[in-house]
């Protein structure tokens, strides 16, 4: 029988995986020397999505879908309020720099209910089973606009960025016909990160509780909230990276997810020496060869 303490960090728990919580678009491009320009388009249902293009001078450009709680900045896990996933600060922008450094045009945005984005589904956040329509959305902008219509396109997903990007192709196939390649970090499954928290919880029958108060908040099972069966229709060179002893998730779950993955050129890339999630949303920005290597041999 749950406890009044169990039930109380079920409750939180269900609530933050429902709704997510908006974090602040707390840098900018500028700030690491990069020109950019403010855009906002809306997503396959009309949802306002709100952006950066940061333009290079190639014809390549690389479409970035963030995280959750986090947005096109990262997530500014060193300020009040915001520290309860390490402490520390996460920011794509060292990734945008060497990704225009390297020749890349950048498209990055807020995911509906995050950044500065609108509100979309009442506030209700699908772990990619909503905001699969937001990338659909960004690929559509993108060959919108004269300047970037021809240029070659490829997808940089994180997290829910990644599992809303597996879920458009398994609905949405045709929108990704002009994709040349995918880098996906860290997708996960519901089930495994609440495996995961009420474990260390000591909370028995815990995902059982969980997902009985997700389905009373959205409607949504837990099992549901997973990109293993769509990823069964990814055909896209599709390289997937996760800090392997990440205490939020199973390696398992992710070796699931790209075992699924029928495309014959895919890697998975295993990121060592931490056990934090939030560490390695920063990976590719420290430590950016793997990710130019990738998308540079799959963009000619």
């Amino acid at each position: 029988m749950a406890t009044a303490t169990s039930n109380e960090f079920i409750d939180g728990l269900a609530d933050f995986w429902a709704h997510s919580k908006r974090s602040p678009v707390f840098r900018r491009p500028d700030e690491v020397g990069l020109e950019y320009e403010d855009v906002f388009f809306p997503s396959m249902d009309g949802v306002a999505l709100d952006g950066w293009f940061i333009p290079a001078e190639s014809d390549r450009l690389i479409i970035h879908n963030h995280f959750m709680p986090g947005n096109r900045y990262g997530y500014p896990g060193h300020m009040e309020g915001f520290t309860d996933f390490g402490g520390f600060e996460v920011s794509f922008l060292p990734a945008y720099r060497a990704l225009h450094d390297a020749g890349y045009n950048v498209l990055c945005y807020d995911l509906r209910n995050h950044g500065l984005s609108g509100t979309g589904n009442g506030g209700t956040v699908g772990i990619g089973l909503l905001e699969y329509r937001d990338v659909i959305g960004s690929i559509r902008y993108a060959k919108s606009r004269p300047d970037t219509a021809d240029m070659i396109p490829a997808l940089l997903s994180v997290c829910l960025g990644c599992n809303s990007t597996i879920v458009a192709i398994d609905k949405h196939p045709e929108e990704f016909a002009d994709i040349k390649a995918l880098l996906g970090l860290q997708p996960i499954s519901a089930r495994a990160f609440i495996e995961r928290a009420v474990e260390d919880k000591g909370i028995k029958g815990g995902v059982e509780l969980f997902d009985d108060a997700l389905h009373r908040r959205t409607g949504f099972h837990v099992d549901e909230q997973s990109p293993i069966e769509h990823a069964k229709s990814v055909q896209l060179p599709t390289l997937i990276a996760q800090v392997h002893d990440d205490v939020l998730t199973r390696p398992s779950d992710v070796q699931t997810i790209y075992d699924n993955i029928p495309a014959t050129d895919k890697k998975l890339f295993w990121i060592e020496g931490t056990d934090q999630r939030f560490r390695g949303y920063n990976y590719f920005g420290e430590r950016p060869e793997l990710m130019l290597e990738w998308f540079d041999s799959h963009m000619k």
